[in-house]
């Protein structure tokens, strides 16, 4: 909401951490909450991963992450990074080669468990590859992959459980004088995930990357992994984020910002506002919006619209967006402009002349922005 101030109630104190690269992306410390998403095509398959990889880009997504089980994918990495528009992390789980060989490959991170790949010297290997060719790491504790002697110590998979192997691992990375890392405790349950990272965030001020790991399907997975990842970063933690589900990674990263977009932490695209329709409204409010979402996917510049039904609560909504429209009667409704009533509107011309303001809105957000920076720079 780009012509009103933010309100002292709305602010959210992120928890301070140390910054790390990962490739050009900065994640901890001030910079902007980071949204990530993982490749679900083989990674051998190099034009269907690379496919997968520009669509979540066009989406958004900031980092993305691609599973390299076996040498062949470690093989088919170096073109994939090569091709891609986001720094690529590399998703290992227990052999060492595998690391080293991402590494060389140009993984702008590694996500992996230090204990579980091995002995002291295989550890440092690894931490040698990743100083050597400019990779981060993501350490990557998960409930459901704990190690034995932490089951066999806490009789189960808990909060304390997750946090001490996450230290661990810390430690491994720490003793091979390497502190280029992120961290995440993952569960499928969210209050065993909400406390582990709770706690976690007390104990280390390593950049934390936020996951409700197997949250499930579209609706399901989304509505639990805004509960979990919501609640955390409205305490202020978390430095990146991945929404894991059962669908197409580019859903992962529209969830992902509508998360931060709902707390104000990042800004992008068109946030609309709209009712759920009911018999006062003056218009097909739910296809009307489906129509605008679709056409209005392009607008990477932030800016909020409302479409509401009837004037029961359409002008107070509108009040608080930069665009607005008001169903009304007799086939027509109001249209606002940064809160204001500017004209009246046929429903029949609503969806094309939305999408034009929308857009003229946006280009001239853009235009200030870059001659603000053009100020800037001189």
């Amino acid at each position: 909401m780009t012509h009103n101030p933010i309100r002292p109630w709305r602010n959210i104190d992120r928890r301070v951490s140390r910054q790390i690269r990962v490739g050009r992306v900065l994640v901890g410390g001030d910079a902007p909450i980071s949204v990530q998403t993982m490749t679900n095509t083989l990674t051998t398959d190099i034009a269907a991963t690379l496919e997968q990889i520009q669509r979540c880009a066009i989406a958004g997504a900031d980092i993305v992450r691609v599973s390299t089980p076996d040498a062949e994918s470690t093989a088919a990495l170096r073109e994939i990074v090569k091709e891609s528009p986001v720094p690529i992390v590399a998703d290992i789980h227990f052999h060492y080669k595998r690391a080293i060989e991402a590494a060389e490959a140009g993984a702008a991170c590694l996500r992996i468990n230090p204990g579980n790949i091995g002995d002291a010297r295989r550890v440092a290997e690894v931490v040698r590859a990743a100083k050597d060719h400019g990779c981060s790491i993501r350490i990557g504790v998960n409930a459901g992959s704990l190690e034995k002697h932490l089951l066999d110590k806490y009789g189960e998979p808990c909060p304390d459980a997750m946090v001490e192997s996450g230290l661990d691992h810390i430690k491994l990375l720490q003793d091979n004088d390497f502190h280029e890392f992120k961290i995440s405790v993952k569960a499928s349950d969210v209050f065993m995930a909400a406390a582990a990272y709770q706690q976690l965030a007390t104990v280390t001020d390593a950049p934390i990357h936020l996951g409700i790991t197997e949250a499930g399907g579209l609706t399901s997975g989304t509505v639990k992994s805004a509960i979990g990842l919501g609640s955390l970063l409205w305490f202020g933690i978390g430095d990146t984020i991945r929404v894991s589900l059962s669908a197409d990674p580019v859903e992962e990263v529209k969830v992902g910002f509508e998360i931060l977009k709902s707390l104000g932490l990042r800004h992008r695209g068109v946030t609309i506002i709209s009712c759920p329709s009911c018999a006062r409204q003056g218009f097909d409010v739910i296809k009307t919006v489906s129509a605008l979402e679709d056409r209005l996917a392009h607008i990477t510049t932030s800016l909020s619209l409302s479409i509401i039904g009837c004037v029961v609560n359409g002008p107070g909504e509108a009040l608080m967006t930069d665009i607005g429209f008001t169903g009304g009667g007799a086939g027509k409704g109001m249209v606002y402009l940064a809160g204001k009533q500017d004209h009246t509107l046929s429903n029949d011309r609503m969806i094309d002349h939305i999408v034009s303001l929308v857009e003229r809105k946006a280009a001239e957000i853009e235009a200030a922005e870059r001659q603000a920076a053009q100020l800037v720079a001189e």
